[in-house]
């Protein structure tokens, strides 16, 4: 068998680049200079700072007035509504109706009834229908009913304004028909 001289080169090439692909290439160089680089250099570990020492908070309102406080609060009010000057004020100390625990905008006027000499207002809150009449007091402001027409009931409310003075406001209640 006979190899020609092509295919001696050929194999003469491949034999020496399989040679070369043998040796070490360098990486015994980085591996020494890695070794050096470990025993040179050194571990530096911070030392930790002192905790701080906690201190406890002593609370020193627990024995003092409670600010929200409901007795607190009425006296500040009693106060504010003694000191007022204004001409306006809820004579808190009548008895209550019915129909003043009820917010204004959740009553509705249903109708009217007419008696000889006096007029009365059909209002409903909360499926219940309630007669009433001028002086009658209504919803949560010390509204109370100051002329009831066909189609409508006035009334004033006396409320508090930002100073904490009583201040006169006039409000209505309309007819709510129905619409089929």
């Amino acid at each position: 068998m006979m190899i020609s001289r092509n295919e001696r080169i050929v194999m003469t090439i491949a034999l020496l680049s399989g040679l070369a692909g043998c040796g070490d290439g360098g990486i015994q160089e980085l591996r020494q200079w890695m070794d050096e680089t470990k025993r040179q250099t050194k571990v530096a570990i911070p030392k930790l700072s002192e905790p701080k020492k906690f201190i406890p908070f002593i609370y020193d309102g627990k024995n003092a007035v409670d600010p929200y406080n409901p007795g607190k609060l009425a006296v500040a009010f009693a106060k504010l509504q003694s000191s007022s000057s204004s001409a306006f004020k809820p004579d808190l100390d009548r008895r209550r109706e019915p129909l003043e625990s009820y917010p204004l905008d959740t009553l509705k006027m249903v109708g009217t009834l007419e008696k000889p000499g006096l007029s009365y207002a059909l209002l409903q809150a909360d499926k219940t229908v309630y007669q009433v009449k001028a002086g009658n007091y209504i919803g949560q402001n010390f509204g109370m009913i100051t002329k009831v027409t066909d189609t409508e009931v006035e009334l004033k409310e006396i409320v508090q304004d930002a100073s904490g003075d009583w201040v006169e406001r006039k409000a209505k209640l309309e007819l709510q028909e129905n619409k089929k």
